[in-house]
């Protein structure tokens, strides 16, 4: 009997592993881990045991087999039943090994040493795989439930308090997020960058696409806090400062048309420093959008063609950000929760320099060091943002099983 049941193991196990190199997500051992000991309300774990839990997947695997039983299916029902599939797939095993190791919990003991040693390693095995089992059918339950993603996104760094410190803060925030979209293999298009004499940055737009981009930079969003002593500094005093990041998502058929006839462009010398050129040539360019009134200059360059690609470019940016808005009810309210008023008390990141220190404070052990690895934009970002993301899910997965179960 015992051997049968060794045999069985074999089977289900082989089984199990077919399916879940199948259907494996793309979350790491690590991951999963974390997320089976994802913290509830009360103190306790979660785990597939858990009554709450297992309601809800019974109340799933009712609706996957109700639809497939379905005569006539839509679309939506075809994609909502691949979704399901592979959760109550993988619960109906797990309901397999729990009740071959109740049977094995009804065995006496007994008192042969290699018996008994046989049925320690079957209980180990069904443990093992239960343990895994545990690990997919969690992340399938959060995958169910990710929220929309989109194939590109908005990002808007901006110099907060501080002035020019501020802003050449910016500038090293900005170079980081653009050494992370390489890390990653995404692209970005430049809308628009107000540049400061000394290397800073007031404000920079700019669109990131790839996969998964917006799931990943959406935790940025917010105002980043910096504390060093500025160059310019003489009496060696620590300074705190501010830049703010906003993500808005951008729908991959979003787009801005600026057609000539709703545009008056008007051209005047530039003005400020610049030598000869400043106010001898007609290089300075000003467009409005009649349509909504808006009002965009240019300057930089020498070129008066150069500035109204710039100008254009800005108009564009401005333009879009109040169309995706319009689409989205709540992105003016997303943009404000993440940007505040730009407060140092506002923080969602610290970034000490005279400690090496970067700070987290929306995670549990949220510190990292070698701040000038982490404004490279590479492998120490992205590990912030996996435990930004992690710790993003577990509260996903409460909020999931709280609904379910109030209903």
């Amino acid at each position: 009997m015992l051997l049968n049941r060794l045999s069985r193991i074999v089977q289900v196990g082989s089984k199990l592993t077919t399916s879940l190199q199948c259907n494996r997500l793309r979350t790491s051992l690590p991951i999963r881990r974390s997320l089976c000991q994802a913290a509830h309300p009360n103190g306790a774990l979660f785990q597939i045991s858990d009554d709450k839990i297992q309601k809800y997947l019974e109340r799933l695997r009712l609706e996957y087999y109700a639809l497939k039983v379905q005569e006539q299916r839509t679309r939506k029902d075809i994609q909502r039943m691949l979704l399901l599939s592979n959760v109550v797939e993988m619960y109906e095993q797990r309901k397999i090994i729990v009740d071959n190791l109740s049977s094995l919990k009804e065995l006496k003991d007994d008192k042969d040493d290699e018996m008994v040693q046989l049925l320690k390693e079957e209980r180990e095995a069904y443990g093992s795989i239960l343990f895994r089992l545990d690990s997919e059918i969690l992340n399938g339950i959060l995958s169910m439930d990710d929220e929309e993603d989109y194939g590109s996104l908005i990002m808007e760094v901006t110099a907060g308090v501080g002035g020019q410190e501020a802003m050449l803060f910016a500038r090293e925030l900005f170079d980081m997020y653009c050494g992370y979209v390489e890390y990653k293999g995404w692209e970005v298009e430049m809308l628009q960058t107000e540049d400061t004499d000394i290397g800073g940055t007031r404000h920079a737009t700019t669109v990131i696409s790839g996969p998964d981009a917006y799931r990943y930079l959406k935790h940025e969003g917010g105002v980043h806090r910096v504390q060093r002593i500025p160059a310019t500094e003489k009496s060696g005093r620590i300074h705190t400062s501010t830049v703010t990041v906003s993500i808005i998502p951008r729908p991959d058929d979003f787009q801005v048309e600026l057609k000539e006839k709703d545009l008056k462009i008007e051209t005047k010398r530039a003005s400020g420093a610049g030598g000869q050129h400043v106010n001898t040539t007609d290089s300075a360019v000003r467009i409005v959008h009649l349509p909504t009134g808006i009002a965009v200059e240019c300057q930089t360059e020498r070129s008066q063609q150069k500035n109204r690609e710039i100008a254009k470019q800005k108009l564009t940016a401005k333009l879009m950000q109040i169309e995706l808005e319009a689409r989205f009810s709540s992105t003016q309210a997303l943009k404000k929760s993440q940007v505040g008023q730009s407060l140092r008390n506002e923080k969602i990141r610290t970034y000490n320099f005279n400690q090496d220190r970067i700070t987290d404070h929306r995670i549990e052990g949220g510190t990292a060091h070698n701040l000038k690895g982490f404004l490279e934009g590479g492998e120490q970002l992205d590990d912030m943002i996996e435990k930004l993301r992690r710790s993003q899910r577990r509260k996903q997965l409460m909020d999931i099983i709280k609904r379910e179960c109030e209903q």
